[in-house]
């Protein structure tokens, strides 16, 4: 050996970097390898496209260990909902005839009347019957000389109206063809406070290039609420399911969908409280009224106005000791009808109505609230105090005559 060829303690020093570097460098590309190895685990498969051609490869990344991967995960209960009812939501393009005024005089407006111009406006509806019977809402379609629909696939349709029940806010239309995608409808007296609540609506369908509905989310907040849109408003929606699932103008006669995918409610009106925007209160027509709104008009052809052939006053403090009643609860009967519903069952003026089928009664709004909703034919039955004694009375609705 030579005297070059001896390694003293300071060439080790010089070469510990070198290995040092080597081994660094080797568990980096041992690290690349394993990367590498795993991604070739990614499946490839090819879907046929739905007219039955040659689809694009579609990439699947392997699940993990629990079964369920990410995408998995994305389809939900709601995505799923969605995808049942969507196809059946509709635009609905209602036209009315206007005429101008362009003075306020009695003498102009006599001889010089104006002219008549189209306006249209738009809202939301979905079909509950693949004949094309669909649902909207009354303040939809009042006035309207045409219906439009617009599917969720852009094409359109005449539509004609066939019937509606002003007091419940509900329009009952036929679209003009055959083969619609329906939507199931649910059942809105077993709803539960607090379960999801999704409303679909397509208030722009002519407008947008793309015509699938729009969908917003929420819970079922409350039910059998009763509600005026504005502190000033006459009219009163009684009886109707709250949600804070956005109702966006152009929404109203949308369906709201449970998580099973069954149409719970008919979208109709928001409570702004004065400021135009949605708070967070929405409020839908329970979808059981409108089954029986739908039966009565393709029954009758029309909503029959029910008739109890009575009268009836809520009971103050005041009524309560006049007429020594034992409590100041319930409506005391005012007057009835001689051949009436009430007349019939045995009620009679002066009885105390506590409890309507089993539910005590406050006020007179409240036994309005109780009876609303009802038809023809249903029975309801009066717990009736009757001087001091308790008497139950089953009364058969009738249809309300046409003289009164």
């Amino acid at each position: 050996m030579h005297d070059d060829d001896v390694v003293t303690p300071r060439s080790r020093a010089r070469l510990t970097p070198l290995v040092f570097g080597g081994l660094t460098g080797a568990s980096i590309a041992l690290v690349i390898l394993a990367v590498v190895l795993l991604n070739r685990h990614s499946v490839v498969t090819t879907e046929s496209s739905p007219a039955g051609g040659t689809g694009m490869p579609v990439y699947r990344t392997a699940n993990t260990q629990s079964g369920a991967g990410i995408d998995d995960s994305r389809r939900n209960a709601i995505v799923q909902a969605t995808e049942q009812v969507a196809p059946a939501v509709v635009t609905i393009t209602a036209t009315s005839t206007q005429r101008s005024r362009p003075v306020y005089d009695w003498f102009w407006n006599r001889y010089y009347p104006g002219r008549e111009f189209q306006q249209s406006s738009q809202g939301s509806g979905f079909i509950i019957d693949k004949s094309g019977y669909a649902f909207t809402n009354y303040h939809v379609v009042q006035d309207a000389s045409r219906l439009q629909v617009t599917l969720w696939n852009g094409s359109d349709f005449p539509a004609k109206l066939i019937g509606t029940a002003p007091s419940y806010d509900l329009a009952l239309i036929k679209i003009e063809g055959e083969d619609f995608q329906a939507a199931p409808l649910g059942n809105s007296d077993d709803l539960l406070i607090g379960e999801w609540a999704i409303a679909i609506g397509s208030p722009f369908g002519t407008y947008l290039a793309d015509t699938q509905p729009t969908v917003t989310v929420g819970v079922i907040s409350a039910i059998h609420r009763d509600i005026r849109q504005e502190e000033s408003s006459a009219q009163i929606f009684n009886d109707m399911i709250q949600t804070d699932a956005a109702i966006n103008p152009g929404n109203s006669g949308g369906p709201l969908v449970n998580s099973r995918g069954e149409v719970i409610g008919i979208n109709t009106i928001i409570f702004s409280g004065g400021t135009g925007a949605n708070i967070g209160m929405g409020f839908a027509i329970p979808v059981n009224r409108a089954r029986r709104v739908f039966d009565e008009i393709v029954k009758h052809g029309r909503v029959r106005d029910v008739w109890l052939g009575m009268t009836a006053a809520s009971i103050n403090r005041q009524l309560q000791t006049a007429l020594d009643l034992p409590s100041s609860n319930g409506v005391l009967v005012q007057s009835v009808e001689e051949g009436g519903p009430a007349a019939k069952a045995g009620i009679k003026p002066g009885d105390q109505i506590i409890a309507i089928n089993g539910v005590a009664v406050e006020s007179r709004e409240q036994a309005n609230r109780m009876i609303f909703g009802s038809g023809v034919g249903d029975t309801l039955e009066m717990t009736v105090n009757r001087k001091d004694n308790l008497v139950k009375i089953k009364i058969r609705l009738e249809e309300r005559p046409g003289n009164i």
